[in-house]
This record gives structure tokens, sequence and C-alpha cells, in this order.
């Protein structure tokens, strides 16, 4: 059906303005601007293009926040090579050697890159395989120099010695002097690191935002965060990374707080922190009473992590942190990549009182009962995902994948070898995960758009598929909102994207929330969207429900409120799936049936892919191997918004 508009009278002023457009010759007419009154009479609200006149993100930007290269000693001691000018261009889309000796690229490149190498003795590997004489003095690098110039099995028990050597807090403090702030060689290598990603930035192809990793470990629990700067030179240069060895550095994260501050303090400049992976940590990343050091959880410990920490490591190489089964029995997409062997370096094992204070859905609950005590939310982050990989090969492709190590790239039976194993537990090769990247919605692809992007937290995390997602939330979205094909526009004129809060508003109706998903153009088909909520009652207990919101045809949810499997195409034998189930796109506006308003609550949305191969299944299918019987050979990966909260007036 045609829609014919009614006529319109036109004012004077817009008439003449017609006529002098019309009629005005020469350069004189390229200068024409209609006023925006004008406008506004020729086509209320908007210009008549529907692009024009809006500022809001309308570009999804794709990047790690989590890369190593051979500065990194544990990268190096696993047999790193490749530096940062191949890493970097290994992620714009070029081809490279990777230290194994076989040719790498991406199946895409990449929009931006962080390069996150190890704060903590950042070039010593380096100086140690070359002999170095002011390091071998030491008798504690001996024998790891020893081992790697044996190679094979005694150059990575070399590597994992100095690794758990490190992670004990027994590295010798005066062998690593050189390699830590105040020394001329430590104060070099990070010179080089900044001119790297100056030389590779170029503003609107390809982002390199200057970073590194703190890399704070607790008797082997893991609390690394890493550090990204919105500056270039001029400002990070300045300075050189925060480290954890006394008597400069700490493992507490309130010191990196205060170095930030320090760093802004300084140089004028801006940085962020985003905490690693935290299934690693037993225990010890998402404290609600106290922090490992004993010291009460108080106004300023909840201030300074919200300020300082937007973004969370959702998923990586080394297992999923959304959530655990053991934490959310009745969701069925809870037992994802999951790691809960032990800490990082299984010198313990995990128990199940652990695991709460680990994952990211946990995290975001406590963070509601910390607000009420505290008054503010320390748990109040984005998501986002990355690799770790200390290839300096950012891969997230299962038919792709370089692996976290240098031992564990491509190669027959690297499935077969585990990647650590100890007498407390293992973490079998079969286990890593190709995983993950960070989308960010952004104006243009600079440091400065997306590093803002970043600290309001309008990113999500994907385990690996390039799958377009917007999430938003508000009070009044309708479907028409979602069917106009244009949901961002209404999106932000009625509410808040992800990363947001939602707006007061009076009454006691509920809030209703926009989510639409696009598949990844030469991925999977979407099996379901999700939402998933979180609330804090008014007794001061946390809870959780998954919302099933939209999802392909053919289905409907079952007496039980479930619903049913997608399907299953893939086929293993052959390391092939294809696209006859699940949807190209989803979408649905949808309001919370449970809703309170005296509640604090947040919501975010998962998407699922239909199931495809893991890595391993590539593996078996180029190399003609047997998969382990223990490993899983499909899984259904999906993507995580950062979250919309809501807070009662």
């Amino acid at each position: 059906m045609m829609c014919m508009a009614k006529p319109r009278s036109f004012g004077p002023a817009v008439i003449a303005t017609l006529i002098a457009s019309f009629f005005v010759a020469g350069p004189a007419a390229a200068q024409f601007k209609p006023s925006k009154e004008s406008l506004s009479d020729l086509y209320p609200g908007k210009a008549y293009s529907p692009y024009a006149e809006r500022s809001f993100p309308s570009r999804v930007f794709w990047g790690d926040t989590h890369l190593h290269t051979g500065l990194s000693v544990d990268a190096g001691l696993f047999g790193a090579r490749l530096g940062l000018d191949e890493a970097y261009r290994f992620a714009r889309g070029e081809q490279v050697t990777a230290s194994s000796g076989q040719p790498a690229k991406l199946g895409r490149p990449l929009d931006w890159l962080v390069i996150a190498d190890h704060s903590d003795a950042m070039g010593f590997f380096n100086d140690l395989a070359a002999g170095n004489p002011n390091i071998l003095k030491f008798d504690q690098a001996k024998p790891w120099y020893e081992g790697l110039q044996a190679g094979g099995d005694a150059s990575a028990a070399a590597a994992l010695d100095l690794i758990a050597t490190f992670s004990q807090g027994k590295i010798n403090p005066k062998m690593l002097a050189e390699y830590s702030p105040g020394g001329k060689t430590y104060r070099s290598i990070w010179d080089k690191v900044v001119d790297a990603a100056e030389r590779f930035n170029d503003p609107g192809h390809f982002t390199a935002l200057i970073g590194f990793e703190w890399t704070s470990l607790v008797a082997g629990n893991n609390l690394h965060r890493n550090v990204i700067f919105r500056d270039g030179a001029e400002k990070a240069g300045q300075v050189v990374p925060y480290t954890t060895q006394a008597p400069v550095g700490s493992t507490d994260p309130l010191d990196l707080y205060k170095w930030l501050e320090n760093y802004e303090a300084k140089t004028g400049g801006s940085a962020l922190a985003l905490a690693h992976n935290g299934n690693l940590s037993n225990g010890i990343m998402f404290p609600v009473d106290a922090q490992y050091t004993g010291r009460a959880l108080d106004a300023t410990y909840v201030e300074k992590r919200a300020r300082w920490e937007p973004m969370y490591e959702v998923t990586q190489i080394k297992g999923d942190g959304e959530a655990h089964p053991f934490l959310s029995p009745d969701d069925a997409f809870a037992n994802y990549e999951t790691w809960d062997a032990g800490n990082l370096d299984l010198s313990e094992a995990k128990t199940k009182d652990m695991l709460q204070f680990e994952y990211a859905r946990e995290a975001l609950k406590n963070g509601l009962l910390l607000k009420q005590r505290h008054g503010t939310n320390p748990y109040k982050f984005g998501m986002v995902g990355s690799t770790d990989s200390h290839t300096a090969l950012s891969t997230a492709e299962e038919d792709n994948f370089f692996g976290k190590a240098t031992n564990a790239e491509p190669k027959p039976g690297r499935m077969l070898h585990p990647f650590t194993k100890t007498d407390k537990g293992a973490f079998e090769g079969y286990q890593l995960v190709s995983s993950g990247y960070t989308a960010v919605w952004a104006e243009e692809n600079t440091r400065a758009s997306i590093w803002d992007a970043m600290a309001r937290k309008e990113v999500y995390a994907t385990t690996g598929p390039r799958m377009i997602v917007r999430f938003f939330g508000g009070w009044d979205y309708t479907d028409q909102d979602l069917n106009s094909r244009q949901p961002a526009f209404g999106g932000y004129e009625k509410g808040v994207p992800m990363g947001g809060d939602l707006p007061a508003h009076e009454g006691k109706s509920s809030p209703t929330f926009m989510v639409y998903a696009l598949r990844d153009p030469i991925g999977a088909n979407l099996d379901r969207i999700q939402i998933v909520k979180g609330w804090l009652d008014k007794d001061g207990k946390t809870h959780e429900k998954v919302y099933d919101v939209a999802w392909s045809a053919g289905r409907k949810p079952g007496a039980d409120g479930k619903l049913p499997a997608v399907g299953n195409t893939v086929d293993v034998k052959n390391a092939n799936w294809t696209n006859t189930i699940g949807a190209s796109e989803l979408g649905a506006v949808w309001a919370d049936p449970d809703f309170d308003p005296a509640q604090h609550a947040f919501y975010y949305a998962r998407v699922i892919e239909i199931p495809t191969p893991r890595w391993v299944v590539y593996d078996a299918f180029r190399v003609g191997i047997d998969i382990p019987k223990e490993a899983e050979t499909t899984h259904q990966e999906r993507a995580y918004t950062s979250p919309i909260w809501y807070t009662p007036e």
C-alpha cells in the first residue's frame, strides 16, 4: 500500500530559500546550507536523510584487548619469536611466518589491537636466551638458560619452572632489576613498544592502542589486569608500565589504581584497566567481604575499582568466564568451555566455595549487594573478549587456531599434550579455547573513539564469530522500533545502549529491552537470543534468571517453559556443518514480566549460535588423528553484551 502525504504549505522564508537555491549560480550554489528551521518545516523532527544530524555510534569495530609477543617472558620461554611488528602486521591482515615456521594469516583483518605484554620482566627472555652475562651470573637463571639451549621437553620444563617461580614470588629481584622500572633496559624496551604502536596506528583504518598487562599473581592465583591508554607516545611515553615486584611494584589492585591516578595527573592523559578472566584466581578476583590481603572492602575499594575498571574479560583461550553450572544450575548454557581445575599454575586445586568470586554473572549480582552496602557498585563492568594468545597471533577462528603458546601451534597431536599438569589437576591440550574478540560500537576507527566506547562500556564480547548485536533498555520500546530496520534510531532516542543505566521513570511499569542480532556473514546461523537478569531482593539476597526472548522458527517452549534444542548439523568426520537450521537474524522487544521497581537489577543479552565444530575437529580432519574421547567436538559459540543496570529511585 502506498501512503500519500497530504499537501503542505510553505512559509515565506522557506519559499525564499528555495528560490535562492535554484537561481543562485556559480560557486555560491555549493555554499548553500538550509537552516535547521527550514529543514524542520520540510521534514518534521529530522533531516530527510535518516543518517544526518545523528551522533550515536553507528559502526562496530573488531579487536583483541589482550595479545602477547616474544617480549613477554612466558611467551618467549614457550618459543615465541615474533615481535611487535609481526603482531600488528598479522592483526591488520598480512601473512606472517609463525614462530613454529608455518605461514599464518587471519581470515579477516582486525580493526584494532592492544598488545598487552607482561609488565614484569618485559624483554628479560630475549637477553636470557642470548646468554647475557648480567643474567647468567645469577644461579637461578642457569638451569633456565640450559633448558632453552637443549630445546624440546627440557625447554618446556624450564619455561614452566620459571613461570612457577615467578607466580610464587620466588624470583630473584636483583636479577630483574634491569627489566623493571628504573632500569635503562626496561625504559628502552617500553620505548620500542610505544614506537611500534605509533608506526602502525593508522586512524580510520587500523588502531594500535598502547597497553600492557599488570601481572599480579598471588601464590599462583590470577589477578592480572590489562591497562589501555587513550593516548599516544606524547603521554604514554612519559611513563613505564607498573609492575608487581617490590619495592617499586605491588600485587594489590589498589596500588595499580594509584598508579593510574598518578599517570593521569602527571600527563593529562587517560587510561583504564580491565580485569583478566577470573576463573583461575581461586576465589580472589571478585571479593565481597575482604581482599586477598585481608583488608575489608570499604568505600575506597569499591569507588576505585568502579572508577578504573569499566570492562571485564569474560572469555579467552583459558576458558569462558560468564557463568558456571554449579552457580547457575538452571542455565542450560552455563557449562561452556569451563576451566575449573585450579588456579593459574595449578599449585592449588579448585574448591566449589571459590567459584562465586570468579565468574562474571555472580560478580554482577554481588555488585548489586556491594552497591547497597557501600553506595558504589565496583562490578559494574562491560563485557569484552580476547585471545590472551602468547604467539603474537591474534587467532580466535576455529579453523585457524594457533593456540595459546608456540608449543601449542598447529601440529599433529597438539590436543593430546596438557597445557598444564600437576598433582593438583590438569588443563588438557584439547581444552584450549579458540576465543575471543571484542566488538566496539564507535563513531570511527581511532584511539579516542574506540577508547571512549570502552570507557562507556558500549562493547560486547564474542567467542570468535563476528555477529552484530544491538541491546537497548528503556520504558516504551515497541515492535515498530525493531521492525523499522533501523533499531538504533529508536534505541538511542528512547533509552540507553548496552553499558548504560535505565533512566528514572515514574510509575511501576516494566522496562522494555530491544535486542537485535545478525549472524556473522561467513559464520553460523543463530539459535536464540536470551536476556540474563540478576537482581537483589529486599532481604539482601541475589537472584538470577535466563529468559529466551527470540529464537529461530519451528520451535516453541514446552510445558516446562523450556525451548527445545535447535538441532545439530555438524559432520565431525568431515569437519563440516550447514546453515540449514537456525536463523540469519533475530530480534525482540521484551518486557520484564517479573519486574519489581524496588529491586536493584541488571540485564544483559546472550546470543547463541547453532552448533559448529571446535578447533580439535579441524585438527583431526587435517592430519588424520583421533580426537580424545573426553574432548568436546562441537559447541555453540556466543556473544555477551555489556549489561544495562536499573537502580530504584
